[in-house]
C-alpha cells in the first residue's frame, strides 16, 4: 500500500548531471524516483548527491529470430552442422530450461517453442522419432501442466506430453547415471535418458552470466550428490563474483563437473541471449528514467498507484504475474559448449554493464515481486533475502557497488508469507531452524541432510510441484558473501518487526528512514548510490 509520502506527483524533466547515459546524480531539481517493492512501486525522493543507476536501453531484438535459430544450428561453433550429425533410429534428448528463466515469464511464443519447432522439423526430416523434451529443472520445483503448455506450445505440448515431455526426477536413483568425479572428488550424476541418448540437445535461455555454459546439463539435470558440493558456503564465499564466471568457484566447480559430462555424452548447445525490455505497453515507461517521463507517463504512474493502493497483495501480486515481459531474441549460438557460452556472456556484458566511479557507502537494493524461485508463487523472506544479498549484491564485475562495511538498504514490505505448495521447507527453515541460528555452517552441517532426506519432502518434489527440502539451505548460502560483506542492512517499507528480526536486520518505516539510520551508522556524509531494478543492471566499478 502507498503511504501519504507516496502520493506526490513526479515533477516534469529537468537538467541532470551525467557520468554517463545510465547514471544520474540527484539535484535540488530532480525528480523523485520510483522504487520497487514487492508488488508496490513507490515515489521516492533521494538526498542530493545520490546515484541512480539505470540500465541500458535495450538491444534491438534480431528481426528474424527464426532465420538466427537456423543459421547457428548450420553454422554451429567447433562443431559439425546438427543435420550431418542426424540418423534414422537414433535418440535424440531435448533439454529445456526450466520457468526459472527468463524472468519474469515472456510473452508466447516462448523463445524455447520457436527453437522446438524448428528443431522437431529438422529430427523429422532426418528419420529421428525417438525424441523427449526433459525440462532441465534439478531440485527446482515441477513445472505445472499449464507452464509446460504454456512454454511450448499446444501442439507440442500435445504431441509430447506427457510421456516424453517431462519434468527430470532429482530423486529418483533408477533415472540418474553416476558419471564419476572431478579430481576433487565431486560427483556428478545425471539424468539416465539423457545419458543414453544418442545426442543430447540442450536449448538455453542465459538471462544472467550465472547461468548457461556447463551449468546446464552438469546442474540442470543432476540430483542432490552433485549439486551440494557447490551450493554450499564456501564455495559462494570463494566467489569474487558469481556473475564473473573467470572469478567464480561456483562456476569452477560446475565447469569441473562439466568435463566428466562432455566425456560420457555428446551435447549440442544451443544457447540464447535475450534483451532486456522487460516492460511493454501499458507498463513501458516503468522502464524509463523518470526525468524523462512524458505527462502521458507520469498520468498511468498516478493511475496505476491509485489502482494498486486499492489492492490487497495477493491481488497486486496476480495482475503482476499475469502480464508477460517483451524480452526479444539478440542473440542464439549452437555447437560447443564452452565457445557457445562465450560468445553469449559477450552479449550479457553488453546488454548489462554500466561503468561506475568508485563504490558506495550505502547502497540501495529495490526489491521486485518476482525472483526466479517465485514465479506464479510468492517472494517469501527467505527468497527476499537471496534476491538482495545473493544476487542484487553480485551483479558486478571488478569491485562490489557498496564498500566493504557498509550499509545496503532493501525496499520490500517483507511480508510473513509463504506458499505451501511450492515451498513447503522452506516455512519449517524459516519458523525452526533461524530462530536457532543464521549461520550458514552451522545450519549445513547441522540440518541439511535432514531437509534433503525426509521423505516428506521428497514426496512433494516428486509428486507434487514443491521445491526439494534442501532447496532452502541453498538459497540462505547464496545470501551468505552479503551478509559477510555489509555492516549493516537495513529493509525499507517492512510490514512488519519480527521477519527482518528474524533475518538479522534492522527495520525502517520508509526509505527516508533507512537512508538516516544508514547514515547514522556510515557518517554524515556517506555516499549513495540506488540500482534503478528493474530491468537487469549490472555495474563494472572501477
Amino acid at each position: 500500500m502507498m503511504s501519504k509520502r507516496d502520493t506526490k506527483t513526479l515533477r516534469g524533466p529537468v537538467p541532470r548531471h551525467k557520468e554517463g547515459d545510465e547514471v544520474v546524480y540527484i539535484d535540488s531539481d530532480s525528480a523523485p524516483r520510483l522504487i520497487f517493492s514487492g508488488e508496490d512501486i513507490l515515489c521516492e525522493d533521494l538526498p542530493v548527491g545520490t546515484r541512480v543507476v539505470y540500465g541500458k536501453p535495450p538491444i534491438e531484438g534480431l528481426h528474424n529470430p527464426g532465420a538466427a535459430i537456423r543459421y547457428a544450428i548450420n553454422h554451429p561453433l567447433d562443431a559439425d552442422p546438427l543435420y550431418a550429425q542426424l540418423a534414422p533410429g537414433m535418440r535424440v534428448t531435448i533439454a529445456l530450461d526450466d520457468i526459472s528463466l527468463p524472468l519474469p515469464p515472456m510473452r508466447t511464443p516462448d523463445i524455447r517453442q520457436t527453437i522446438l519447432e524448428i528443431l522437431l522439423e529438422l529430427l523429422d526430416a532426418n528419420g529421428v522419432d525417438d525424441i523427449h523434451l526433459v525440462i532441465a529443472n534439478c531440485l527446482h520445483r515441477y513445472m505445472t501442466e499449464a507452464e509446460m503448455k504454456r512454454m511450448v506450445g499446444k501442439k507440442i505440448f500435445d504431441a509430447f506430453y506427457p510421456d516424453r515431455y517431462y519434468n527430470h526426477d532429482g530423486e529418483d536413483p533408477d533415472n540418474l547415471v553416476h558419471l564419476g568425479k572431478t579430481a576433487h572428488g565431486e560427483p556428478i550424476n545425471i539424468n539416465r535418458r539423457c545419458v543414453e541418448s544418442d545426442l543430447v540437445i540442450y536449448v538455453n535461455i542465459t538471462l544472467v552470466p550465472m547461468d548457461g555454459g556447463h551449468k546446464s546439463v552438469a546442474v540442470g539435470l543432476c540430483d542432490y550428490e552433485s549439486v551440494r558440493v557447490h551450493h554450499e558456503p564456501d564455495t559462494l564465499l570463494g566467489c569474487d563474483s558469481m556473475m564473473d564466471p573467470p572469478r567464480s568457484m561456483l562456476s569452477t566447480k560446475i565447469e569441473r563437473q562439466g568435463a566428466i559430462v562432455d566425456q560420457h555424452m555428446k551435447v549440442f548447445h544451443i544457447e540464447t541471449a535475450l534483451n532486456n525490455r522487460m516492460f511493454a505497453n501499458a507498463t513501458a515507461f516503468l522502464g524509463k528514467n523518470e526525468d524523462e517521463f512524458s505527462e502521458f507517463d507520469r498520468m498511468k504512474y498516478e493511475a496505476m498507484r491509485f489502482g494498486l493502493g486499492k489492492l490487497p497483495t495477493a491481488a497486486k501480486r496476480k495482475i503482476f504475474s499475469a502480464i508477460p515481459s517483451e524480452y526479444e531474441l539478440v542473440a542464439c549460438y549452437a555447437g560447443k559448449t564452452d565457445p557457445v557460452h562465450a560468445r553469449i556472456l559477450a552479449k550479457l556484458y553488453d546488454q548489462y554493464m554500466v561503468s561506475l566511479k568508485g563504490q558506495s557507502d550505502i547502497v540501495i537494493f529495490p526489491i521486485p515481486y518476482v525472483s526466479p524461485y517465485s514465479i506464479n508463487s510468492i517472494l517469501n523472506p527467505i527468497l527476499v533475502q537471496v534476491m538482495g544479498l545473493g544476487y542484487f549484491h553480485q551483479f558486478y564485475r571488478g569491485k562490489p557497488v557498496l564498500r566493504k562495511g557498509g550499509a545496503l538498504i532493501l525496499c520490500h514490505p517483507c511480508l510473513d508469507e509463504f506458499d505451501h505448495k511450492f515451498h513447503p521447507s522452506y516455512i519449517e527453515f524459516f519458523n525452526r531452524l533461524l530462530p536457532e541460528t543464521r549461520d550458514s555452517h552451522t545450519l549445513q552441517h547441522k540440518y541439511e541432510e535432514e531437509f534433503a532426506r525426509n521423505p516428506s519432502y521428497i514426496e512433494m518434489y516428486r509428486r507434487g510441484n514443491a521445491y526439494h527440502g534442501a532447496h532452502p539451505f541453498f538459497m540462505w548460502y547464496w545470501g551468505e558473501p552479503g551478509r559477510q560483506y555489509a555492516g549493516k542492512i537495513i529493509v525499507a517499507g517492512a510490514k512488519n518487526a519480527h521477519v527482518p528480526a528474524r533475518m538479522g536486520w534492522d527495520r525502517a518505516d520508509s526509505l527516508t528512514e533507512a537512508i538516516s539510520m544508514a547514515r547514522s551508522f556510515v557518517g554524515p556524509s556517506a555516499s549513495i548510490t540506488l540500482m534503478k531494478w528493474p530491468p537487469i543492471v549490472m555495474a563494472d566499478v572501477e
